[in-house]
């Protein structure tokens, strides 16, 4: 069944500290959150659409039903790392893979749906993106898009859906965003207003990013959360 919205749930536990407590649900989302990445990987590795999404399905019924995360080390790296790793080592692993893809109809979370993350797949850059760097883009576009969906929401529940819309293409950046001038005259207040606003936006915007990327990390310093950030910076300037 498909996501409505395969972003807005992007984990905000620490991994590490759903290791400790074991909580089955909570890791099947943590997973679900990276459905994406991964099959971006695995496309990119050569895998037809069909097979790519059954390669992707099984992985992570294996992952879970073999509780391999539960065995994982936090201390030794980011959990997109530990994942990609272990991906390798399954694509690589002809019986383990054949065992696994007859057990794929049993996961008990819901993946994206194939043909959106097909049309989606479709649309990244071909020019020599390898997949270890296509991983680190989706990666990095999945908080990107998940903050952006949460900033949206308290938006929304403050009855502001209207202001951050408008002001949405400009804290993306947008190649081809209105400028300020034109904002204010769409809301029908001042440039200066606008500007304060967007400057608002974007310290919400930075907070909810931080705090998504800490989640990521196992009892992360905050100069580890600002390394994690340059990673996604730079994965998405690609």
């Amino acid at each position: 069944m498909a996501e409505s919205d395969p972003h807005a749930h992007f984990p905000t536990t620490c991994w590490g500290r759903l290791l400790r407590i074991k909580d089955p649900a909570a890791l099947a989302e943590l997973c679900k959150a990276y459905w994406y990445p991964i099959y971006a990987y695995v496309r990119r590795q050569g895998h037809h659409e069909h097979d790519a999404h059954d390669l992707t399905q099984a992985f992570f019924a294996r992952l879970l039903e073999k509780e391999t995360i539960a065995a994982a080390d936090p201390a030794r790296g980011r959990f997109r790392a530990f994942l990609l790793a272990d991906c390798r080592f399954f694509l690589a692993d002809a019986r383990d893979r054949e065992r696994a893809l007859k057990r794929g109809g049993g996961l008990t979370f819901r993946s994206l749906d194939p043909s959106a993350a097909e049309s989606r797949y479709r649309l990244e850059p071909a020019h020599l993106e390898t997949p270890e760097r296509l991983y680190e883009r989706a990666w990095a576009m999945a908080l990107v898009e998940a903050t952006m969906a949460e900033v949206a929401r308290h938006y929304a529940d403050s009855g502001r859906a209207a202001l951050f819309e408008a002001l949405a293409p400009l804290l993306a950046s947008f190649t081809e965003a209105p400028s300020q001038a034109e904002v204010a005259a769409r809301l029908g207040t001042t440039p200066g207003a606008v500007q304060v606003a967007l400057h608002r936006a974007r310290a919400r915007f930075g907070k909810t990013l931080r705090h998504r990327v800490a989640a990521t990390l196992d009892e992360p310093t905050p100069a580890e959360v600002d390394d994690e950030v340059r990673a996604l910076f730079a994965a998405l300037a690609r």
